[in-house]
């Protein structure tokens, strides 16, 4: 989407993080074309009158050709304008559109003021464009008066789409994007006034006067109190999309944001159901990015809104897409520093709360403040950071969020046996009693890891209102809608703050008591898959293309370039890597792995560890030659690796998942790869590696009917064909319940103990613990740690400090800081701290007290979580 500020926004602002929402929150709604050789469409420029004699700024845009055509309206984003659209005007007329876009009242040079989408005045207008396209002898007509016509739009423009479906029975379709169903739900939730992005929408709209009085008096009155009464609520539900839902009956095309504090994906999901209702076609697309940043996926998004309107305005039998879908985000990819994003589709939209799974939660009775004047606030989402956002960091599992002690209440689920994918609005039920009238509570679902650290997906919150809370009462807590997987080894954590630096808590000071009334419900929508990883082409195409290259540089005599001479005394030497490095590009000065260097042995099970981004992939990928180092140097047994090199038969790699003809048996899909690499059959062991695979009956069935961790042992099976001398597996354990973890445990040692090496790259560390003699530790592309698995485990430079409750980081910072410090790194109940050398325990505790950090205990720490979050600097 284009991030241009409108001319309304280059004024200056108090504040900067208002003005960054203010700029998203205008560009949301607009859209960016792709580069064509065809002929830019025409554009004329017309201010059209209506009924009150506001002026209202347009632009039409048609392309050659003769014949009716249907048209489009679109709609710009709040703070924006006509202008803003452009590109995607062009883009549609090019494909056989007449389009229309214009500036709304109060934007751009458009006169009036702003009514939020107010049904007397906006969606009038609405109605007044298509009675002009219904003028025009480009645009196709369904009866006289009444055009062909769709609309589009973000945010603000989404919402006036739906309002216009709603008023005006002429609209033929729609595509609304990460906009709001009900706006006094989402900037007065459950009753809590929403005071950062309300104060965003009446600052950026140019300030109050610029608004109808009405709208003026309603914000000063709330902001004011800090309370939304129903005057308010009622006011802003009469320009809401919800209040003509029975009358929404047109095709709509739902595109929500999951980084989005402003719009959760309640709004899509309550003009999902509605619409449906009403016996229209409806499909949901939940987007990575929104009000608060992150991708939004621009291009695809604006194919399918075109897709959409060529089947409902045209009617061509063009596909648009599945009922839902959400983009999935899944770490930075190491080799250019990219976000991973992967679509998940379901045939029907699961709604919020499909396939409830129930979660015990513990903890006891607990007391939380709500301090004087409600600060200092607990910090979630910060409204205008744009693509940087908390929100886009916790997609990324680094998040950051503040809870301050005594504030807040919290209780925890035990760990996930496996990994679980919660796919809507998680629930669960407390008590909670007050000293004053009404308690306010903003609650929270965290992931936490092993080490303790935790991430707020979406850095979403919800905000409860509990009147009558003096006598105690039974609370539903509904979260946030979110798409997001607890990893294996990770728990859950129910979080109920007494304040929030996005909402208007009570200024008085008062105490509430909060326990627990029933288990965490979790949904999952297991209907909801992501597309099976498609077969990478050289998982079948390089054996034979290194061979085919191979035998054409022997006929004509002649090299490239000279391979390196072999080592005499490496070659019993599995594995060395000498100077390795790589860049994300050749003219960058940004490397994904720098300067590594390290060593493998026969009989070792090597662990290669790192937080994402690190480098692994990078460097297994430089090791099987698939692609080439900017400098340094890796030699196998010996003999430098480059790609189709000889010695590289010697090694079995499974990295960044395996490709399978889905119609094939596990058994033909092994077989078929062991007859594209040229060598005998019996020197493939394929027996050794079915039972390896333990498949069982399934070796017989196509691999389209396995599920993810069947196609995993089968990969891993396929990587051990040959019983390679050096053996590399990428997250081996993927896809595998703890019982097959245990079992892929004991395979990689008794295929170490028969004097062969394996490298393996996993993030499960208790499982690299007890599988791995040998660790290489990596963190932004450079080596942190080499060793053994005791010795990295056992170092006695990191000490645990136990403090009994988590510490602020400004308390962790000072500790991180101190003399004699390496790092500091905040544990579910204290520090994991490592010393410098020539630093001893006692000086340690001497400075802890004098910071006044409440010290429980010390000790050296004993896990490979804890040596690792040390040595990477909680980087992880």
């Amino acid at each position: 989407m284009d991030l241009r500020v409108p001319r309304l926004l280059k004024r200056p602002r108090r504040a900067a993080a208002a003005l960054g929402a203010a700029v998203l929150l205008a560009a949301t709604g607009t859209w960016t074309a792709t580069a064509s050789d065809t002929p830019r469409p025409h554009r004329t420029d017309r201010v059209l009158a209506m009924a009150d004699g506001t002026r209202v700024d347009t632009s039409y845009f048609t392309s050659g050709g003769g014949g009716r055509r249907p048209a489009v309206l679109l709609a710009h984003g709040f703070g924006g304008s006509k202008d803003d659209l452009r590109a995607q005007a062009e883009d549609l007329a090019g494909h056989g559109y007449a389009v229309l876009t214009w500036s709304a009242r109060g934007f751009g040079h458009s006169t009036g003021r702003i009514g939020l989408n107010d049904p007397a005045h906006e969606v009038t207008d609405v109605s007044r464009l298509i009675d002009w396209l219904a003028t025009r002898p480009e645009v196709r007509l369904d009866k006289p008066g009444d055009p062909r016509v769709g609309m589009a739009g973000g945010s603000y423009g989404g919402a006036i789409s739906l309002l216009a479906a709603g008023h005006d029975p002429r609209v033929d379709a729609i595509a609304p994007a990460v906009t709001y169903w009900d706006l006094a739900d989402a900037l007065f939730p459950n009753g809590v006034f929403k005071r950062l992005w309300t104060g965003v929408f009446f600052n950026s709209g140019g300030g109050c006067a610029k608004f109808e009085p009405a709208l003026c008096a309603m914000y000063q009155r709330v902001a004011q109190s800090g309370v939304p009464d129903a005057d308010a609520r009622a006011l802003l539900r009469r320009r809401s999309p919800a209040a003509v839902a029975d009358r929404i009956k047109v095709p709509t095309l739902l595109f929500q944001g999951q980084t989005d504090s402003l719009f959760t994906l309640a709004q899509s999901d309550a003009a999902a159901r509605a619409i449906r209702a009403n016996g229209a076609p409806v499909k949901v697309d939940w987007i990575a990015g929104g009000h608060d940043g992150g991708d939004l996926e621009t291009g695809r998004v604006q194919g399918r809104v075109r897709d959409w309107f060529d089947h409902y305005l045209k009617g061509r039998p063009v596909g648009t897409g599945p009922a839902f879908r959400v983009t999935r985000t899944g770490g930075v990819d190491s080799t250019d520093g990219s976000t991973r994003s992967r679509g998940a589709t379901a045939g029907a939209y699961p709604g919020l709360r499909g396939d409830p799974r129930t979660i015990p939660l513990t903890g006891r009775e607990q007391r939380v403040a709500n301090p004087a004047g409600a600060s200092p606030p607990a910090v979630s989402a910060l409204p205008g950071l744009g693509g940087g956002g908390l929100a886009q960091l916790s997609a990324l599992g680094t998040g950051v969020s503040l809870d301050f002690p005594g504030q807040y209440a919290r209780f925890d689920a035990p760990p996930q046996r496996t990994a679980l994918r919660i796919t809507g609005t998680p629930t669960a039920r407390v008590h909670v009693r007050s000293t004053s009238d009404d308690a306010v509570l903003f609650a929270k679902l965290y992931d936490v890891g092993p080490g303790g650290g935790q991430v707020l997906p979406g850095q979403l919150v919800t905000p409860l209102r509990i009147t009558g809370a003096k006598a105690g009462k039974d609370v539903t807590v509904t979260l946030p809608p979110v798409d997001h997987e607890v990893q294996q080894g990770h728990h859950l954590r129910l979080v109920l703050a007494a304040t929030d630096l996005g909402y208007a808590s009570p200024t008085a000071p008062a105490t509430y008591t909060v326990s627990l009334r029933g288990p965490l419900s979790v949904p999952t929508a297991p209907a909801v898959t992501t597309a099976a990883t498609p077969l990478p082409a050289w998982v079948w195409w390089l054996p034979l293309v290194g061979a085919g290259t191979a035998l054409a540089l022997l006929l004509s005599a002649r090299r490239r370039t000279t391979a390196a001479a072999p080592d005499p005394g490496l070659t019993e030497v599995p594995l060395v890597i000498t100077g390795l490095s790589k860049r994300y590009a050749k003219s960058s000065d940004r490397y994904a792995v720098r300067d590594l260097a390290f060593r493998v042995e026969k009989g070792q099970v090597l662990g290669l560890l790192g937080p994402n981004g690190a480098g692994k992939t990078t460097t297994l990928r430089m090791l099987m030659g698939l692609i080439r180092p900017d400098g340094g140097e890796i030699r196998v047994f010996g003999h430098a690796v480059r790609p189709g090199a000889p010695v590289l038969s010697r090694v079995g790699a499974f990295v960044e998942g395996a490709g399978f003809l889905p119609h094939l048996t596990g058994r033909e899909n092994l077989e078929l790869y062991w007859r594209a690499t040229g060598r005998p059959p019996e020197d493939a062991h394929l027996a050794e590696a079915l039972e390896i695979a333990g498949l069982g009956d399934a070796l017989a069935r196509a691999v389209r009917t396995y599920s993810q961790g069947m196609r995993q042992r089968l990969a891993i099976a396929q990587a051990m064909l040959g019983l390679p001398d050096l053996l590399i597996l990428d997250e081996p354990t993927n896809g595998l319940d703890p019982p097959q973890i245990r079992e892929m445990r004991e395979v990689l040692i008794r295929y170490a103990a028969a004097g062969r090496t394996v490298i393996v790259s996993s993030h499960l560390l208790a499982e690299v613990e007890q599988s791995c003699t040998h660790l290489v530790v990596m963190d932004r592309g450079r080596l942190v740690q080499a060793g053994p698995v005791r010795e990295i485990v056992g170092s006695g430079d990191t000490l645990l400090v136990g403090t009994g409750t988590p510490l602020a980081d400004p308390v962790v910072d000072k500790v991180a800081a101190l003399d004699g410090v390496a790092s500091a790194v905040r544990t579910e109940d204290g520090l994991l701290i490592r010393l410098e050398p020539g630093s001893t325990a006692g000086a340690l505790v001497v400075d802890l007290v004098r910071l006044e950090v409440p010290v429980l205990s010390v000790g050296p720490h004993r896990r490979l979580e804890d040596a690792f979050l040390t040595l990477i600097g909680g980087s992880a």
